[in-house]
């Protein structure tokens, strides 16, 4: 049965008095434990390099919009897994000026890697500062491993940087290349599809159709104009005679031979032999010849040749004009035949575009889009080249040693004295500590509450504890004993603290 809260302050201090031997031995031996821990416990000690992260230097603004500098996202814990790897800690444990006279056998470097790995940490200070620590049992493992790690921290990420930035150069660069390649194959593709179809553009076929249709119906209003003028002329024809009776003299026959002739040489300015105009003048001209030479036979010298028919002259201009208009017509007819034949191989070229126009199309934007992404990586490049460049220069984002390690000079964690004062504390708490467990758990009735809260029997009296006067002489002098020991026991513990603190032991 649990013993009332109430109750149990009063009890503790009861039995402590009663068993005041055993409490004095618990005290000693874990006062004494905890300062034997003290003097056994490892000390480590800790140093650290503080790095400064240099992100806004002036050339980040300068050079805004046309270089890309490398940034490290969440910086101590990308310094953490940095540091972390084997490769660097490897350099600093096989480093034999860090590791004096240390064996550079596997497994002994192996341990040392390990050593490393969990004396090392990495902590944020700020917005712009973390620091790289190590912790060690050894003063000067401690300093050097410390300064080290932040000495190949600093290399390896101005490595990194380098090494990023070359490799984002030569991707793009390569890239560039290629594209370069497939632009002018490109180019050539669409060269040597425009001279295998020498069509066009379905603009120019589209114009040049318009243009015959254009030309085609001047031509048939033209042609129906031709025949409105033959019909005219036609019956205009119908309605003169072809002869005239008239006197014939040699001056007349004289007469019309020269402006026949005339009118000869006047449309061979113009026209070949063989047109239809100078045919019937060259027959005119000849037939009166041939009656000025029968004339010239027949009359006297005399006489004259009067009555006889003669070549109408209207009816002359008219069958010319005539036959000119029919030779136009036959003109215009031609012309008219060629248009539409060249409609025809119009509309077959038309044809043959738009059954190009895919392909053509399918060239032209290969060509656009592989120009219009080599023309990107071209600028791309440059920016990747500048980048390259600030790197190499230290530019950009930089990590620097703001604080080297120093030579750590106390221990970190709990001091000598901490487990001494912890040893007095624990030493006087453990007695009543461990009777107030006992309490819990012991069976036996130690108040009138017990029966009546857990058993529920009134208890109508409560008999005090009696002792004899033997019991108390004797409880005394127990008492008295275990005073002076504690007092001893008191004095030989701070002899040993103040001894321990003053390093003789």
């Amino acid at each position: 049965m649990a013993l009332p809260l109430s109750q149990l302050p009063k009890e503790i201090i009861r039995e402590v008095r009663k068993h005041k031997g055993l409490a004095f031995l618990l005290f000693l031996a874990v006062s004494f434990v905890v300062l034997g821990a003290g003097f056994v416990w490892p000390y480590k000690y800790q140093a650290d390099t503080i790095i400064f992260v240099d992100d806004r230097n002036i050339i980040g603004p300068l050079m805004e919009g046309r270089a890309v500098t490398t940034k490290i996202n969440d910086r101590s814990s990308a310094a953490r897994e940095l540091l972390m790897s084997r490769n660097l800690i490897e350099r600093v444990a096989t480093d034999p000026e860090v590791f004096r006279n240390a064996s550079m056998e596997p497994d002994a470097v192996e341990g040392r890697i390990g050593r490393i790995r969990g004396g090392l940490s990495v902590r944020p200070r700020g917005d712009s500062y973390f620091s790289i620590g190590f912790s060690s049992t050894s003063q000067t493992e401690a300093f050097r491993v410390a300064q080290k790690l932040g000495q190949v921290f600093i290399e390896e990420t101005k490595e990194r940087k380098r090494f990023e930035s070359r490799n984002a150069y030569d991707f793009i660069d390569k890239q560039v290349k290629s594209y370069e390649q497939q632009l002018a194959q490109a180019e050539n593709r669409l060269k040597r599809f425009l001279s295998e179809n020498t069509d066009g553009t379905e603009s120019e076929a589209n114009s040049r159709m318009a243009q015959l249709r254009n030309q085609l119906e001047l031509a048939e209003l033209e042609k129906e104009e031709l025949q409105t003028r033959v019909g005219s002329l036609q019956g205009q024809l119908n309605r003169i005679r072809p002869t005239i009776r008239q006197g014939r003299t040699q001056d007349a026959f004289r007469d019309r031979i020269r402006a026949l002739e005339e009118r000869l040489d006047s449309l061979r300015l113009q026209y070949h032999d063989t047109y239809p105009d100078i045919v019937i003048t060259q027959e005119q001209l000849s037939e009166l010849k041939r009656q000025r030479d029968l004339a010239a036979a027949q009359q006297t010298d005399t006489a004259s040749l009067e009555g006889e028919e003669a070549v109408n002259p209207l009816y002359q201009e008219l069958s010319a004009a005539l036959s000119k208009t029919r030779a136009d017509m036959a003109t215009i007819d031609t012309r008219i035949n060629s248009l539409q034949r060249l409609m025809e191989q119009q509309t077959l070229r038309m044809e043959r575009i738009q059954a190009n126009k895919a392909q053509y199309s399918e060239l032209t934007r290969d060509m656009e889009v592989n120009r219009e992404i080599y023309d990107d990586l071209l600028k791309r490049r440059e920016k990747a080249r500048v980048s390259m460049h600030l790197d190499i220069e230290g530019q950009g984002l930089n990590y620097r040693i703001n604080e080297a390690a120093q030579f750590p000079r106390s221990p970190t964690g709990p001091q000598f004295s901490m487990f001494a004062t912890a040893g007095l504390l624990l030493g006087l708490a453990a007695p009543f500590g461990a009777v107030a467990g006992l309490l819990q758990i012991d069976p036996r009735i130690r108040a009138r509450r017990q029966l009546e809260d857990d058993i529920g029997l009134p208890v109508l009296i409560e008999i005090p504890e009696a002792r004899t006067p033997y019991e108390k002489r004797r409880d005394r002098k127990v008492t008295m004993v275990v005073g002076v020991f504690v007092v001893l026991t008191a004095a030989v513990y701070i002899g040993i603290v103040v001894l321990a603190e003053m390093g003789v032991i």
